[in-house]
């Protein structure tokens, strides 16, 4: 089990470096500076001379690079260590059935993200498809976490069953703010609301524009899923015997989250530099990997006495 552990959190270290790493290759607008795909201009390394020898390519060479090692640690890093964890987890299939099917899962959805990523490129980056790679991508971040989560020794969170449903609640609004966020500026929309808290200085915005449509919503799910963590943090702390792991986690959420929304603030007053606006994804890509953790500590709670003897068995052997 130690293996597994092991090697499923090196991979969910890797894809949230990969998320933050997309993030700085679509605020720097080189989604497309490899139009073709799986190459990049014909070639699988391109070099400064062949970009050099192609006419108008309209993308600096750093340009190039940034898609190009996107691709490369997807391909040659992310890949192969999701397929390791799978491999693991198929071992443990008789003791550990949750675990088995998890990299099996986990596999399933390595397969759709490469086909997304595919589709990103060959539909010249719309929106949509940017913001379906993205959640796709959380979602193997979510799974992989699972998995190293189910492989580790039991934690003390009997009292945590009860956070369950906040942290499920918690989960999905933050895979949907990160998903518009992404669709927001993949539109042009960062800026379509030029002030802040208020839009325009209106609570709710003229939504006749579509710009500011997406703007707005993102601001909304964005300020929902904040608030959903402060719920989860208050019910955290109204509980008596959670353990301190678990209640750590929940008050590293809460941080997390007021330091988004100051980012998020920031994004509007600056104008959406660059560095901000990677920062924004990065802390975000963080929060929902917190409350990811979080989500299945409290399924694990309730999970040993429902599941059966098998699964702790084999955990306590760990």
């Amino acid at each position: 089990m130690r293996a597994i552990r092991l090697t499923a959190a090196a991979t969910a270290i890797l894809v949230y470096a990969l998320i933050v790493l997309g993030a700085v290759v679509r605020t720097t607008n080189s989604g497309l500076s490899c139009p073709d795909w799986p190459t990049c201009y014909g070639h699988w390394l391109p070099l400064p001379a062949d970009i050099a020898a192609l006419p108008s390519v309209g993308y600096s060479y750093g340009q190039v690079m940034l898609e190009w090692v996107h691709r490369l640690i997807a391909g040659v890093f992310v890949g192969p260590l999701v397929l390791v964890v799978a491999l693991l987890a198929f071992r443990y299939r008789h003791d550990a059935p949750r675990i088995a099917l998890s990299g099996g899962l986990l596999v399933l959805l390595l397969l759709v993200q490469g086909a997304l990523g595919g589709l990103t490129v060959l539909d010249q980056n719309s929106p949509w498809s940017v913001a379906i790679h993205l959640g796709n991508a959380l979602l193997v971040l979510t799974m992989t976490l699972r998995i190293a989560i189910l492989a580790s020794p039991p934690a003390p969170t009997a009292s945590a069953r009860f956070l369950c449903r906040s942290a499920v609640v918690a989960w999905v609004l933050a895979l949907l703010a990160m998903m518009s966020a992404a669709m927001a500026a993949k539109s042009g929309a960062s800026l379509a609301c030029t002030t802040w808290p208020l839009c325009e200085g209106a609570l709710v915005p003229d939504l006749g524009d579509e710009l500011v449509r997406l703007h707005f919503l993102h601001r909304v799910l964005a300020g929902v899923t904040a608030c959903a963590v402060m719920v989860l943090f208050w019910r955290s702390r109204t509980s008596a015997g959670l353990s301190h792991g678990l209640a750590r986690l929940v008050a590293l959420a809460t941080v997390l989250v007021l330091v988004q929304v100051a980012l998020g603030a920031m994004v509007i007053l600056l104008e959406a530099p660059v560095w901000n606006a990677v920062l924004h994804q990065a802390v975000g890509v963080l929060t929902f990997a917190v409350v990811t953790v979080i989500l299945w500590r409290c399924a694990a709670a309730g999970g040993a006495s429902t599941v059966g003897e098998r699964d702790g068995l084999a955990l306590r052997g760990a």
